[in-house]
């Protein structure tokens, strides 16, 4: 899940459209055979939506979702495992930009604009989160 602190410090993350059906989603895909699974997820994340930065080997959650097969619309229902990518930079071009449209949203309007229900709990706690690290340690709530 690529993410980044806008001008005034508020977490965006990164959502893009899906190649087929053209729903907003966080870049996914299958496994790559020799990287783990945070780097696999950050070659996936470049790919789809041409984003560099720093991947997290631990991931935020995971979610299901189906999957449609283009083959024959058959669906198969899959694990997302969702790794945090803090982007450092986003390419004017790159290998899907002509499949995909991407948009940078608050987390409010992400969590809105996706119809991934499993995502949006996934969004919210990643949120909660990035928010208490930025506030200092006396105003931190303890565990």
């Amino acid at each position: 899940m690529p993410y980044r602190r806008d001008e005034a410090g508020e977490v965006e993350v990164l959502l893009l459209t899906s190649r087929t059906r053209q729903r907003w989603i966080i870049p996914k895909g299958w496994p790559i055979k020799g990287l783990k699974p945070a780097r696999s997820a950050a070659r996936e994340a470049f790919e789809e939506a041409g984003v560099r930065g720093v991947v997290s080997s631990k991931p935020i959650g995971r979610f299901t979702y189906n999957k449609l097969l283009d083959e024959d619309d058959r669906a198969v229902i899959c694990e997302i495992t969702v790794f945090p990518l803090a982007v450092k930079r986003q390419l004017k071009v790159w290998p899907e930009i002509e499949q995909r449209e991407t948009r940078w949203l608050a987390v409010s309007e992400a969590a809105a604009l996706t119809d991934e229900d499993g995502l949006r709990p996934l969004l919210e706690a990643f949120s909660a989160k990035m928010d208490a690290k930025r506030k200092p340690a006396s105003e931190r709530r303890p565990g």
